[in-house]
């Protein structure tokens, strides 16, 4: 492999006019094509095999027309101090703000309170639900502002107002401030890495292409696809990320092959054929990780990760062609590893000898200290994982947002006016197709609800036309997210046994709070496959890698152990409320069930990119001849800096959407941002190069066997080496001693 990439990169330097214009043209291309498609369609939520999905379906069927999975909004009304709700002039506002909300688009129904027993019993509290007839995350923008400017008149003659309900999600606004935040700090983590505009400007440039050809293709696709809005929104953040680190660790090497001695061409085709092949494998194990989401059988997050992991196939093909192409036209202005330029503007080496970098300076303690950092970094983050053993799982409501917004204003009212249960109704169908008496049937389960603990209101069974399936509407005790109400949801299915039985009768329970409770469920259940399917396919890759078995073992167990601690430090902060108050976070509750997939995914492919990165350089000097101990030194000489920069890029990126007001932006940005910086910095930088000093010579062992059957990638470039390079090898084994790796690690 490494020969023909090699190949490839100086190709790409000498013919870079026709790959940078392949690479704009195919923008062009594909962004005509995003501005040409027609509009996605309204593309709804469904979680296949899940009994809420199996009851929204029946509905469909036996209530057309009644859009059972569209959007519901409300929009609460409180009377001024001393009046009520039922006065005259506060009715007739309502009744004025009902009728405008009637007439908006996507609408299928508006509810009147004065009808539908919609008033608390003190008079204050009054409320109108509405009905649309696309699903949440499909509204129009204009659809969402009018349920929200419809108050505005009834606020105008004194009500206090609020918006509330899943119509009024979204996320792009604060997605965006977040990718702009991320980039910003890039840049400058960039030049201070590569020492130059030019040079730190790459990586961005070649970044954003392959995310803009990313983002085009989806939104072309879209129709055809069935491809929702917020299918990019992954493949933007994990395009972005990645795109970066690719072209930032081919540049870098790049710089560290013209220190060699190499001209332009031959450093760029080296520098492909070396650091190519790292992010080639490195690409492989987050295309796997991604695809993997489709084991999970929830289609939006199938879709989200098929996307996603086009966007890195393409990130991986412009590192690879359009990095050296623009080396080419940069020139001398990406000058070599140690290479300043002088007040006259012509570039000097320094002729004092370099003094040893923190990495190699850290690299040496480790070697000579690798138990203690082993048990330090493990014991750490064991403890920073233990707050993991509590971890509650649930999807955020309107009571999870800031007391600033309309949606918690509204959750609060209704609490205060009708109890917590209100946010989160649960319908119940009754399928009595196959019963004999479907009203006798329907009473039945009616009044076996009633009897549960935690019930507050059930309503009489409301039937469809042919009288065969019924609705019941059960207002829990509790609010929608606590434990309570999920033990009622489990309580009623239960019963739904004994009533089969007995009537002939299914009882299904749906809702968005029981589809959130089912949503939850099949993702953990969906946890352990993926995890075993994600981290077994990457553990034989990187045996092809690295050719050994403890190195991808040890990079697995890292893996696990920094997203426990991550997780541990997710559950402390947004589930405990511990330095709540220095992140903004000003309610606590469940973690978003998605969370534990959602971070193996993401932070499984960064984790080995860090992995195979620094690793490579190891095994690359170990191979040439090195001591194992220093071999580990020679790795991090060469790449913990870029290693380095590459994870606060990573922090930077999602740190930034930690400023959003949205409690789920919220902790996916901290969630994945403190992922990083315990994989990069304690995992990889600290028990990686500790393990490795233990295990010498081990850790590159591999079966005989295996050896033979393996196909040789070269990921070190040994195919590239050049006489002179091993003449060179040659002479540095004779100066030093390969037995006293511990003692040549002191610098």
């Amino acid at each position: 492999m490494a020969t023909f990439l090699y190949r490839l990169g100086r190709l790409s330097f000498r013919r870079r006019h026709l790959v940078a214009l392949f690479w704009v043209a195919l923008l062009a291309a594909v962004g005509a094509g995003a501005i040409a498609a027609p509009a996605a369609g309204s593309t709804s939520f469904s979680i296949p095999g899940t009994e809420a999905q199996k009851a929204f379906d029946l509905l469909e069927q036996r209530f057309p027309g009644a859009s059972a999975d569209g959007a519901t909004g409300r929009l609460v009304f409180k009377a001024p101090e001393g009046e009520k709700m039922t006065d005259a002039a506060n009715r007739a506002t309502v009744e004025k703000t009902v009728r405008t909300l009637g007439d908006g688009s996507e609408v299928v129904s508006v509810t009147d309170p004065y009808k539908t027993n919609a008033v608390s019993k003190d008079g204050t509290v009054a409320y109108t639900s509405v009905r649309y007839d696309a699903p949440a995350m499909e509204l129009k923008d204009a659809t969402r502002d009018a349920l929200e400017e419809a108050g505005d008149q009834a606020r105008s003659a004194g009500l206090t107002v609020e918006a509330g309900g899943d119509a009024l999600q979204s996320t792009a606004e604060a997605g965006a401030i977040g990718e702009v935040i991320g980039l910003a700090i890039a840049a400058v983590v960039l030049v201070l890495t590569l020492g130059s505009l030019v040079a730190a400007g790459l990586p961005l440039l070649t970044a954003i292409i392959g995310v803009g050809i990313g983002a085009a293709s989806i939104t072309a696709l879209a129709k055809a696809l069935d491809l929702g809005d917020t299918t990019s929104t992954l493949a933007v953040m994990i395009g972005l990320a990645v795109g970066i680190d690719y072209a930032l660790f081919i540049v870098s090497r790049y710089r560290g092959e013209l220190a060699d001695g190499k001209d332009h061409e031959e450093a760029a085709g080296r520098a492909v054929g070396t650091a190519g092949s790292a992010v080639v494998f490195a690409g492989l194990t987050v295309v796997i990780a991604l695809a993997g989401l489709a084991v999970v059988n929830v289609p939006m997050l199938t879709k989200m990760g098929l996307a996603a992991a086009g966007t890195v196939v393409v990130a991986v093909l412009i590192a690879l062609t359009m990095i050296p192409a623009l080396l080419g036209y940069a020139g001398r202005k990406v000058r070599p590893v140690g290479e300043k330029r002088s007040k006259k503007g012509a570039d000097v080496k320094s002729a004092a000898p370099e003094k040893p970098g923190l990495g190699v300076r850290w690299a040496s303690f480790v070697v000579r200290r690798p138990a203690a950092v082993l048990l330090l970094g493990v014991v750490g983050l064991g403890a920073v994982a233990l707050p993991a053993t509590q971890l509650e799982l649930g999807l955020p409501d309107d009571g999870s947002q800031p007391t600033s917004t309309t949606q918690r204003r509204a959750y609060d009212l209704l609490s205060e006016g009708f109890g917590p249960g209100f946010n989160g109704p649960l319908m119940i169908v009754v399928d009595a197709k196959n019963s004999d008496d479907p009203k006798a049937a329907a009473t039945t389960v009616t009044d076996g609800i009633k009897d549960m603990k935690d019930v507050a209101t059930v309503t009489p069974a409301t039937f469809n036309k042919a009288g065969d399936t019924a609705t019941i509407t059960v207002i829990p005790g509790s609010k929608p997210s606590s434990t309570q109400t999920e033990d009622l949801v489990h309580a009623i299915r239960d019963q739904g046994a004994d009533v089969r039985a007995d009537t002939g009768a299914d009882v299904l329970v749906t809702g968005t709070t029981a589809m959130n409770i089912d949503f939850s469920q099949k993702l953990t259940d969906a946890l352990i496959p993926y995890l075993g399917l994600v981290v077994g396919l990457a553990f034989l890759l990187l045996i092809v890698v690295f050719r050994s078995i403890l190195v991808p073992l040890k990079a697995a167990l890292g893996f696990l152990l920094s997203v426990l601690a991550a997780l541990g430090a997710v559950v402390a902060v947004f589930q405990w409320g511990w330095l709540g108050g220095l992140l903004g976070v000003e309610e606590t509750g469940p973690i978003m069930s998605m969370m534990p997939i959602f971070m193996v995914g993401v932070v499984f492919g960064l984790a080995m990119d860090y992995e195979v990165f620094l690793v490579t350089r190891m095994r690359e000097a170990y191979v040439h001849g090195e001591a194992p101990g220093q071999a580990v030194v020679t790795g991090f000489r060469h790449s913990s800096r870029v290693v380095a920069a590459a994870a606060v890029i990573m922090m930077a990126v999602f740190g930034g959407f930690i400023s959003s007001s949205e409690s789920m932006i919220k902790m996916i940005g901290f969630a994945l941002a403190i992922a990083v910086l315990f994989d990069a910095f304690v995992v990889r930088m600290a028990i990686v190069p500790a393990v490795l000093a233990l295990l010498g010579k081990r850790a590159w062992w591999l079966p005989k066997w295996l050896d033979r059957a393996l196909p040789n990638v070269d990921v070190e470039g040994e195919a590239l080496r050049t006489e002179s390079d091993k003449d060179a090898d040659h002479d540095s084994d004779h100066d030093s001693d390969p037995d006293e790796d511990r003692e040549l690690a002191r610098v």
